[in-house]
């Protein structure tokens, strides 16, 4: 019979690795996709270890999991090891039919002692209807692990130690710019470490090293541009905005960014104008979006807002608010919308 749920995520997992005491069930999911196949292997390794491990391994890719089949796999007895492996990608738990949910509550409750079960969310939520309680609790006595975006403290400390493994170094405040260029996703990051440690000359990895390694992430691209037009320097904004839309970038997320950048100057004109600073802004913008904002952006757009006015500030959102609406309800260009957007802008800054 499954173990009853226990809380404490992935460290409950890092401990079943450490004894080698696995559970039946086991339910991934989470926006950082790097940690979910590191752990995932890591489980793999140390349940199907032998000859025979392709036989003791059986993966239902997104749309192909099948009750019977799905039976026939948590049931098939292990050859010439103890344990076998049941991995299930992308099941919408929210679109089964009764006769499925049924089913596989009937199997969850009853795995096999030999059997690990793991469900992979990816594409799909990890959702469960709280009214289907008996199918609920068969999940439930598995361990719901979610593999959450990383600090930028464990991003940092992650980062050198991949960077001194190659032979380089990398100051802390190179790792924030990095992780802002890049977004963050620990497989991104990856990529651009193998990069960047065999482009860097020196043994440390500067900031211009990054900028001439590192393709940035469109957050990153318009951040370029609204640091710019609070810099007064509508030259290199309208250069890269000409950049990205020659990039086939689409507008509305263009537009998005933008406008989000813009209220994060005007709350951190509020913040400055009561007297506070980087830790009262970055618990407004938490409170407003729900999350934290980047370090970087966050001593960078304080930095900029000292430069501009509260009325310019107030006037920016407002513009970009007009301009979502014209695009999403007019017939016109999307791109001299942008366009028009940055000019005004420009406009409103020279008033003050």
């Amino acid at each position: 019979m499954a173990k009853k749920q226990e809380t404490g995520g992935l460290a409950a997992l890092k401990a079943d690795l450490k004894a080698q005491q696995f559970r039946r069930l086991y339910l991934f999911y989470g926006e950082e996709r790097y940690l979910l196949e590191h752990y995932l292997a890591l489980l793999q390794k140390k349940l199907l270890d032998g000859p025979a491990q392709d036989f003791n391994y059986h993966r239902f890719p997104q749309g192909s999991a099948e009750l019977q089949t799905l039976t026939d796999a948590v049931e098939s007895v292990p050859m010439m090891a103890e344990h076998t492996l049941v991995q299930v990608d992308d099941l919408d738990l929210s679109k089964l039919s009764e006769s499925f949910r049924d089913g596989l509550t009937a199997l969850l409750s009853d795995i096999p002692d030999y059997c690990t079960v793991v469900f992979i969310f990816d594409t799909v939520p990890y959702k469960v209807d709280g009214r289907q309680k008996k199918f609920k609790a068969a999940l439930e006595q598995g361990l719901a692990v979610e593999f959450a975006r990383q600090s930028q403290r464990d991003l940092t400390a992650w980062i050198r130690k991949h960077a001194l493994a190659a032979g380089k170094d990398i100051s802390d405040k190179a790792c924030e710019y990095l992780t802002f260029r890049t977004g963050g996703a620990m497989t991104t990051l990856a990529s651009e470490l193998d990069k960047l440690t065999a482009y860097a000359a020196g043994h440390e990895i500067t900031m211009q090293d990054i900028d001439a390694v590192v393709i940035p992430v469109l957050d990153a691209q318009v951040f370029d541009m609204t640091d710019a037009i609070a810099a007064g320097n509508f030259a290199k904004a309208l250069e890269v905005l000409h950049l990205l839309l020659s990039m086939q970038q689409e507008p509305i997320p263009i537009l998005a960014a933008i406008g989000s950048q813009m209220r994060r100057l005007y709350y951190a004109r509020v913040c400055l104008n009561a007297g506070k600073g980087d830790g009262a802004l970055g618990e407004l913008i938490k409170t407003a979006t729900g999350r934290a904002p980047h370090p970087y952006v966050l001593s960078k757009t304080v930095s900029a807002a000292r430069r501009l006015s509260d009325g310019f500030c107030r006037r920016a959102v407002k513009l970009c608010m007009e301009a979502d609406w014209q695009m999403k309800s007019s017939g016109d260009d999307p791109a001299r919308i942008l366009e028009l957007l940055l000019l005004t802008l420009r406009e409103e800054a020279r008033r003050g």
